[in-house]
């Protein structure tokens, strides 16, 4: 059995089952209601932070977390600062770290990067952004929010607004409602911001009731859960296009005025213009209280990883096919080009077990 399979990563929340989400949601009201007495039960433990690419919230929370757990922690937010600079691959940066730390924590612009790490990493790596394609604590975070403010995960109806082709945590939100009982989901975009269809396969096989509209104006009110998110400039090949894209979808007080007075606006944060700050100020606003939520969730996780609570789920379940490319130009085999082409499925059509891009050959 390979190391990694003797460990707890997270890469992709849906690893694991539902009864793991739940045991993490009920530590994290745990912890949220009786901090004090999680605060030194990390002691001697440290966490590795290895973020390639920007993030405040995300990077302070983990940080934060394991502080108030009683750990320290180690690593960088730039690599610019570190040995990236000098052209080191992620395989070597995190065996390095790895040998350093209990656990690592790792974002990058790049799909499947994260499981690419895990697989050679000496401890238990969590994925806190791969590109476009997986955000699991972002996930957590945003279940946390739900279960805490509307009190069950069961029956809702969310409307995810803005750009659902590039949000990782649209990606993982979706697939994780998907979990529960009557989730039912407006996809509100542009058509080039559009749901991908794998995630879109993955409501049609469930059953789920989905619809894709246009207009904010027109889903709103039959919304419990508004997600926003920000078209993202990072995510495109031009400045050109972002423009286009760019202040299509704005949440402002008229729009609050057709939704219900029971829904909740959730966005992962950072905004731009997609929500006017005039709607800072409604109670239905949930985001700030959203990220101070993500603590108790990520101090929940590190606490239940370190302690090996749960079945280790496989990183690897297909197999390694030699001469087959992923044809993701984005995915992590075609810049890190030492990593086995790993592919679950058969027949004509493969999926890349890094960036869950489906592949014909």
């Amino acid at each position: 059995m390979s190391n990694y399979e003797q460990r707890i990563n997270l890469i992709d929340l849906n690893d694991y089952p539902v009864s793991w989400w739940n045991q993490l949601l009920a530590l994290a009201h745990e912890i949220r209601e009786n901090p004090e007495a999680y605060a030194k039960v990390c002691d001697g433990k440290i966490m590795g932070t290895l973020f390639y690419e920007p993030s405040t919230r995300t990077q302070m929370s983990f940080q934060t977390a394991m502080l108030r757990l009683g750990g320290t922690i180690i690593g960088f937010d730039n690599p610019a600062t570190s040995s990236v600079a000098k052209g080191e691959n992620i395989k070597d940066t995190t065996k390095i770290v790895s040998g350093y730390a209990d656990i690592m924590v790792m974002r990058h612009p790049t799909e499947g990067s994260v499981k690419a790490a895990a697989l050679t990493a000496d401890c238990p790596v969590v994925n806190a952004g791969d590109g476009g394609h997986l955000h699991p604590t972002q996930t957590l975070t945003d279940l946390f929010t739900l279960k805490e403010e509307k009190g069950s995960l069961e029956g809702l109806t969310i409307g995810f607004c803005g750009d659902l082709k590039n949000g990782r945590t649209v990606h993982s939100l979706i697939k994780a409602m998907t979990c529960y009982k009557g989730s039912k989901f407006v996809l509100i975009s542009t058509p080039d911001l559009a749901l991908p269809a794998y995630i879109k396969d993955i409501l049609a096989a469930g059953g789920f009731e989905y619809s894709e509209v246009s207009s904010l104006d027109e889903a709103i009110g039959g919304l419990d859960v508004l997600y926003m998110t920000r078209i993202q400039q990072e995510r495109f090949a031009s400045h050109e296009e972002y423009l286009k894209q760019k202040g299509n979808y704005i949440l402002d007080k008229d729009k609050m005025s057709r939704a219900k007075e029971s829904m909740i606006v959730l966005h992962p944060l950072p905004r731009v213009d997609e929500i006017a700050i005039e709607v800072d100020d409604d109670p239905r606003a949930m985001y700030f209280k959203q990220a101070k939520y993500g603590m108790y969730i990520r101090m929940a996780l590190i606490l239940t990883i370190l302690r090996g609570n749960g079945t280790p789920a496989p990183l690897i379940r297909g197999r390694e096919h030699k001469h087959v490319e992923c044809s993701n130009p984005g995915c992590i085999t075609h810049r890190e080009t030492y990593l086995p082409h790993y592919f679950a499925g058969s027949g004509d059509i493969l999926t890349c077990e890094y960036c869950d891009n489906r592949t014909l050959i």
